[in-house]
């Protein structure tokens, strides 16, 4: 994500725990985004730069009124609609997300194994994860046969590589040196 994604979510994300209503925002945030997403006329007439900012405004301010969305929210959009960054919409929201969930003590955990884990193997896992990283793991799960066997988790920046195409490859690299 870029810096400017993150500031916009950080600038977002303390609105919405400032006014004690963060599902609220959060929800409404990602209703008007699919709304965007869903109608080309919309992201035409965001990103047309003929058109001036205070029309654009106007009707994203009027379809986020009719929709019902929170007033911290159109002021959201109305500032990205000022600031030409609805282009980026979609990466903000993704951001805000994050951000929340940092902010929450969780962390996105993304699990890849060569089959599929069962429950037991799963839940195991992720009280592992969640020992290692003093956080809240929310795990997503994919599977990856040239794995072999074992497990790759990727946690922010971090990867935890357990599989045995990785031990297979240190044990390469090792009789290669000697």
């Amino acid at each position: 994500m870029t810096a400017i994604a993150q500031r916009y979510a950080a600038a977002l994300a303390d609105v919405a725990l400032e006014h004690k209503d963060a599902d609220k925002i959060r929800q409404d945030l990602a209703d008007f985004l699919e709304a965007f997403a869903d109608s080309a006329d919309l992201r035409n007439l965001l990103s047309n730069p003929s058109v001036s900012a205070d029309a654009k405004k106007s009707v994203s301010g009027k379809i986020a009124e009719k929709m019902g969305t929170h007033t911290e929210v159109r002021n959201f959009i109305s500032l990205l609609v000022d600031h030409g960054r609805t282009g980026i919409a979609g990466e903000i929201q993704q951001a805000f997300e994050s951000e929340m969930s940092r902010r929450a003590g969780i962390v996105d955990a993304v699990i890849v194994s060569a089959r599929e884990l069962s429950a037991p193997e799963k839940s195991q896992l992720t009280q592992a994860l969640e020992r290692v990283t003093g956080k809240k793991v929310q795990a997503q799960y994919q599977l990856n046969s040239q794995l072999i066997g074992g497990t790759t988790v990727r946690i922010g920046s971090t990867i935890y590589d357990a599989s045995v195409r990785d031990q297979l490859n240190r044990l390469r690299a090792e009789l290669e040196s000697q």
